[in-house]
């Protein structure tokens, strides 16, 4: 891989496109569509650039648990959500923190920052089996660490405030928060696909630079219709981390809801970007 070292573009594995701009793009004449990306790709293993993009998404999701974390406490600290930021301040840390670490991580790892996107590109062939899993274990890890020092900052609050865990409130049934997880999931993830999509890129050269926004209002956005359901998991590294360092029963029961929703809704968006956006399977292979 010596020489062949390349940055991730956004949402992509290493997909080098530059197509003219105006209306000539937009035909398929004009535009190559970017092979699939190798299932396992061994040369990644002895690249540094491989290894620095699962670092930058460590750091990425730790800085994220952290903020957010944070943010719910400090709602839940409050005597009512007038003396707080409220809903909409939980909703605008979550968002705000993707736009930001979407921006700051794009050009190295992707800043997927969230095991479902990761799944939903590796299922859309946009990154290898390899990186995927390591994307993951890395996630999560920083997931785990991100809340690890809230807690450490101040024990007995987050013990007390929940700690940030998500769980299917009173009132509805896990189906309804399995639901949510979904829709919301695909949401981000169909948002993902659409702000980083090769073609629009090659026609629309300000689409790079702007994907960071959309993606992060669709997280805001999601954020704002779901809290009241399940606290909004959409991305099971943040479910994980936070389950884990909290620790309690209750943290555990519903878990699986921000696994599988999250996992669905991904599937569900890359197999709608794929097959009906842009109905690659069925182009002229020629």
């Amino acid at each position: 891989m010596e020489g062949k070292e390349e940055d991730v573009r956004v949402g992509a594995n290493k997909f080098p496109e530059r197509q003219p701009i105006g209306t000539s793009a937009q035909s398929d004449k004009d535009y190559n569509e970017p092979p699939p990306a190798p299932f396992f790709e061994p040369g990644e293993l002895s690249s540094w650039s491989f290894w620095r993009a699962g670092i930058a998404e460590f750091i990425a999701t730790f800085l994220f648990l952290y903020i957010t974390v944070l943010t719910v406490m400090g709602v839940k600290r409050s005597p009512n959500m007038c003396a707080s930021v409220g809903i909409q301040g939980i909703a605008w840390a979550f968002g705000g923190m993707i736009f930001a670490l979407v921006y700051c991580t794009a050009g190295i790892s992707g800043g997927h920052i969230n095991p479902a996107v990761t799944f939903g590109l590796f299922l859309a062939r946009k990154l290898s089996l390899t990186r995927a899993l390591y994307y993951i274990v890395m996630q999560c890890l920083g997931a785990i660490c991100g809340a690890g020092v809230v807690k450490g900052f101040q024990p007995k609050q987050y013990q007390a405030l929940g700690g940030g865990a998500n769980t299917v409130a009173h009132g509805y049934t896990k189906g309804s928060g399995l639901g949510a997880e979904i829709i919301g999931t695909f949401v981000l993830v169909y948002t993902v696909f659409s702000a980083t999509d090769a073609k629009r890129n090659a026609r629309d050269s300000h689409v790079p630079i702007l994907a960071p926004l959309p993606i992060g209002f669709a997280v805001f956005l999601v954020h704002l219709a779901t809290i009241p359901i399940t606290g909004t998991g959409i991305n099971p590294a943040r479910s994980l981390g936070a389950a884990i360092i909290y620790n309690k029963d209750h943290s555990w029961d519903d878990h699986w809801v921000f696994w599988v929703g999250p996992f669905i809704g991904a599937a569900l968006a890359a197999l709608y970007h794929v097959v009906v956006i842009r109905a690659i399977p069925f182009k002229s292979r020629s």
